[in-house]
């Protein structure tokens, strides 16, 4: 019994040294939803990447870590026909969990493994939610020389403006 002590002790060590990848996650889940829904969303990380796209709603995960010491953060993209693009950010900050390495004197996973696999880092938001307002600039339909459409001057889009014909 007293022989397996240290090695129970040299195990749980080496467990415990990096803390925040072992108890945590480096990719974390967030559900993307808008209103109305049927929007696409596009996420860029801070290296110009798409990393994700889709339509509302939608679950995804993504990565907390952008590189070493180096959290992630996300530009995330609504849009709609009809409706002006709404862009929203997601950012990262310090997992409560990397600080166990300071408790259990994991200099490793203090140092090394956390920071290394983003482990360090979490996700602000779980959840994001985008509400779409409706574009003023009208989608001009395809012409029908059997139709009429009435629009006030504000929604007709302003390359067409320069063919407007006035009436007296």
């Amino acid at each position: 019994m007293k022989a397996l002590l240290p090695s129970f002790l040299a195990a749980s060590g080496l467990l415990l040294s990096s803390c925040a990848s072992i108890v945590s996650h480096s990719s974390w889940p967030v559900a993307i939803a808008s209103s109305p829904i049927g929007a696409t969303v596009s996420i860029v990380n801070s290296h110009g990447q798409e990393v994700f796209t889709g339509v509302t709603p939608i679950n995804t995960s993504l990565k907390s870590g952008a590189g070493f010491f180096a959290g992630e953060h996300y530009t995330v993209n609504f849009s709609m026909p009809g409706y002006d693009t709404k862009t929203a950010a997601l950012g990262t900050s310090v997992n409560g969990w990397y600080f166990g390495n300071i408790l259990f004197g994991g200099i490793i996973g203090l140092l090394i493994v956390d920071p290394a696999t983003g482990a360090m880092y979490r996700l602000d938001q779980q959840a994001m939610q985008a509400t779409l307002t409706q574009s003023r600039a009208m989608v001009v339909p395809e012409a029908n020389p059997n139709s009429l459409q009435v629009v006030s001057i504000d929604q007709v889009p302003e390359n067409l403006r320069d063919k407007l014909v006035l009436v007296k």
